[in-house]
């Protein structure tokens, strides 16, 4: 663990020119390009191809989260515009139940222009569903750098999901330095999105249309979904020398019985889309032994803290530690868990569940590099000089990876 704290982040800098930022997606998601990596050897295709690369009777697993319109403008009387951006529910502390909540809820939230809005509640009146209500926003504490906001309007029969969705704006990556367009609220979320709760895409799985995941079907590919409520924290640079001094932040994440049963009966192996399944699968084998540890804990002591992999623990198997959690919702009569990780995948990890990866192309010095660092044992700069020379577009919008070490 010493090692991996002390890696410093300059080591994963590469030089990035803006033009080569993909501003907006293809028209067709799935004409973009597909850099393959197989055991240290680089070529190219198109996404459609991905099948092909694949063998049959591998499980894949995707990330179903949906992004949520999640930022809310206000004028105060002085004229100062303030955003509010909702990053998670407090009251109630779940998604769902606060998407359904009439009248009020509470959400923490990072606020721009936070100089201008020292006191008072804010307020506005919007037209939804052919009603003309008043949205109110109150400051409550501080915590880091978000605030805790009670939103109120004055409808019973409309939701906090009715108010998002008339009012609120998708928000879009900071790199794009743009304005969200219409375009934006179809684009920017995948063919498979279901479950509300995201405030960034799993961008991996923008890539995919049916003609792709009916081709993955015929070659007899198993495809699952989990759901992982991407956060803001995803654009957080690290901004330590080392990464040791980087928190990451809490993720929520949800996963079905079947799920599991079939991660057991693909002998604990899968194919991961983006670096979000990425997380949420390996999370799983933590939470294993975290129930393999204590048999009784209930599911936020499940939490997967950010340096529990590279701490001492019992080591089971990935098969033995899924079938811990499988015995663990059979005693609590669940069927899916719900909890939270905390996870830095970083050089020296050691991967358990996920033995090949659809992702991106990350930032440079992000979090999201080191864990494909550590997939390609520290082969990353091979994968990036290559996309860089071969005309590949970065980040949320770009071009495809598949990595297979």
């Amino acid at each position: 663990m010493k090692e991996t704290k002390h890696i410093k982040i300059s080591e994963f800098n590469y030089p990035l020119p803006d033009e080569r930022i993909a501003k907006f997606p293809l028209n067709e998601r799935d004409q973009s390009k597909l850099l393959v990596y197989r055991q240290g050897k680089v070529s190219e295709d198109r996404f459609t191809s991905l099948p092909e690369y694949l063998e049959t009777g591998e499980m894949m697993v995707f990330n179903n989260t949906k992004v949520i319109q999640a930022r809310l403008h206000f004028r105060k009387e002085t004229g100062a515009l303030i955003e509010v951006f909702c990053l998670e529910p407090i009251s109630p502390n779940d998604y769902v139940l606060s998407f359904q909540q009439t009248q009020k809820c509470s959400w923490l939230c990072m606020i721009g222009n936070l100089k201008k809005w020292k006191e008072g509640t804010l307020k506005q009146e919007v037209e939804i569903k052919n009603k003309v209500i008043t949205l109110t926003a109150t400051r409550g504490e501080c915590r880091g750098t978000s605030h805790w906001i009670d939103f109120e309007w004055n409808d019973d029969t409309l939701t906090f999901a009715d108010v998002l969705e008339a009012v609120g704006e998708l928000p879009i990556p900071p790199y794009l330095n743009r304005e969200t367009q219409e375009s934006d609220k179809q684009t920017y979320q995948t063919v498979y999105s279901k479950i509300k709760g995201s405030v960034a895409a799993p961008t991996a799985g923008l890539h995919f249309t049916e003609r792709v995941l009916k081709a993955l079907d015929d070659k007899g590919i198993d495809r699952e979904e989990l759901t992982l409520h991407v956060g803001a924290g995803t654009f957080k640079p690290v901004k330590s020398e080392e990464i040791e001094g980087h928190e990451m932040h809490t993720e929520y994440i949800s996963v079905n019985r079947r799920t599991i049963e079939k991660l057991i009966a693909h002998g604990g192996k899968t194919i991961a889309v983006g670096t979000t399944s990425v997380r949420t699968l390996e999370s799983l084998y933590y939470i294993g032994v975290l129930i393999h540890q204590n048999p009784e804990a209930n599911q936020e002591e499940l939490h997967v803290k950010q340096w529990m992999p590279y701490e001492p623990h019992p080591a089971l198997t990935p098969v033995e530690s899924l079938q811990g959690i499988l015995a663990y919702l059979d005693r609590h009569g669940m069927e899916a868990l719900h909890t939270s990780t905390q996870i830095i995948i970083a050089p020296g990890y050691e991967y358990k569940i996920v033995k090949k990866i659809v992702t991106n192309f990350h930032q440079p010095q992000s979090t999201l590099l080191l864990l494909v660092s550590a997939f390609v044992k520290g082969d990353w700069k091979k994968i990036y000089d290559y996309a860089l020379s071969h005309d590949f577009r970065f980040l949320s919008y770009g071009d495809s990876s598949l990595l297979i070490p």
